[in-house]
C-alpha cells in the first residue's frame, strides 16, 4: 500500500543564497580569470619566461577584491544578509580545521565532503565564496602560504560551485541525491587534483621528454603529456582524497544534510524584512480615546 505524499509548504522548502545580476557578474570574472591563470602557459611562446610563482602575486591581487565584490554583490542584492556571513564564518572554521586532520597522508582531505555538501544545500554563489575563503583559512592555519595559494582558492571555489549547480534537491533526495553527490565529490576530487597539477607542471623542466612540459610546442602535444605526467605523479592522491570524499558522503551526508538544512530553514535568508508599525508603539492613553471620539 503505496502511503500519500504530501506537498512540501513553500515556507518550508530550504531555499539556497540565490545570486542576483551583480554577484553573477562578479562570479564570471572570477572564472573569467582563473581560467586565463590556469591555462595561459599552454600558449605562451618559448621566450615569454613564464613562471607561474611570478603571475601568483598578480592573480592574488585581482582575485581577493573579487571574491569581495562577489560578497558585496550578493549583498547588494539581497541575497545574503548578516545570517549568511556568520554561516559562511562557522563553515568556513570548521574546513579550515579539517584539511591538516588528512593533509600530507595519501591526499585524504574531508574538507571536500563539507563542501560538497554546503555547496549542495547554499547555492552556488554561496559555496564559491565558502571554497576560497576556506581554502584560504587553511593555508593560514597550516602554513601554506606560498605561490600556489590564489589557484587552490579558484579550484576550490569551483568546486564548491559546481555542487551548487546539481539538479534541485525538489527532483533528487534520499538515497538518489547522496549517491549524486558521491559521484560529483569523486570525479571533483579528480578534478581538483588535475587543475592544480597544470598549476605546478609548467614549471618542472627536464623531468623527461614523456612528460615534461615544453613552451611554445603544439597545445594537443603538451596535453599529451600533461596527461601522462598526471598519471604517473598524482593518481594516487587523487584517488584518497576521490575515495575518502565518497565514503564520508555515502555514510556522514545525511545527517550533515540534514543539519544543514535545518540550519538554513531557520536562518530564512530569502524572507523579506518587514516592519510593524505596531511595535513599539505605546498604546493610547483614556484621555487619548476621549479625543477621538470615543467618549463625550
Amino acid at each position: 500500500m503505496n502511503r500519500p505524499t504530501h506537498p512540501v509548504h513553500p515556507s518550508r522548502r530550504v531555499r539556497p543564497v540565490r545570486i542576483g545580476p551583480r554577484a553573477a557578474v562578479a562570479l564570471v570574472l572570477v572564472t573569467l580569470i582563473g581560467i586565463a591563470a590556469f591555462g595561459w602557459p599552454l600558449l605562451a611562446d618559448r621566450q615569454s619566461g613564464l613562471a607561474h610563482s611570478q603571475d601568483a602575486p598578480w592573480l592574488f591581487a585581482a582575485l581577493l577584491p573579487l571574491l569581495v565584490a562577489v560578497v558585496v554583490a550578493t549583498i547588494a542584492d539581497n541575497g545574503m544578509d548578516a545570517k549568511a556571513v556568520a554561516m559562511l564564518g562557522v563553515l568556513a572554521a570548521v574546513g579550515a580545521a579539517l584539511r591538516p586532520l588528512g593533509a600530507g597522508t595519501a591526499g585524504l582531505e574531508p574538507m571536500f565532503f563539507l563542501l560538497v555538501l554546503s555547496g549542495r544545500v547554499l547555492g552556488p554563489g554561496f559555496g564559491f565564496v565558502l571554497g576560497s575563503v576556506t581554502m584560504f583559512a587553511s593555508a593560514l592555519l597550516t602554513g601554506g602560504v606560498g605561490p600556489w595559494m590564489p589557484f587552490q582558492m579558484l579550484a576550490m571555489g569551483w568546486f564548491a560551485l559546481g555542487a551548487g549547480l546539481l539538479p534541485g534537491p525538489e527532483r533528487i533526495r534520499g538515497r538518489a541525491e547522496l549517491l549524486m553527490l558521491a559521484a560529483y565529490g569523486c570525479v571533483g576530487a579528480f578534478a581538483y587534483g588535475t587543475i592544480m597539477n597544470l598549476q605546478g607542471w609548467v614549471l618542472l623542466q627536464g623531468m623527461g621528454q614523456g612528460v615534461s612540459f615544453h613552451p611554445g610546442e603544439p597545445v594537443t602535444a603538451n596535453l599529451a603529456r600533461f596527461a601522462a605526467y598526471c598519471l604517473a605523479t598524482s593518481m594516487g592522491w587523487d584517488l584518497g582524497r576521490a575515495v575518502l570524499t565518497v565514503v564520508l558522503t555515502l555514510t556522514l551526508g545525511a545527517t550533515l544534510l540534514k543539519a544543514l538544512r535545518r540550519a538554513t530553514r531557520k536562518a530564512a535568508f530569502d524572507a523579506p524584512v518587514s516592519f510593524d508599525p505596531g511595535v513599539g508603539t505605546a498604546p493610547a492613553s483614556p484621555l487619548e480615546k476621549g479625543t477621538n471620539g470615543s467618549g463625550g
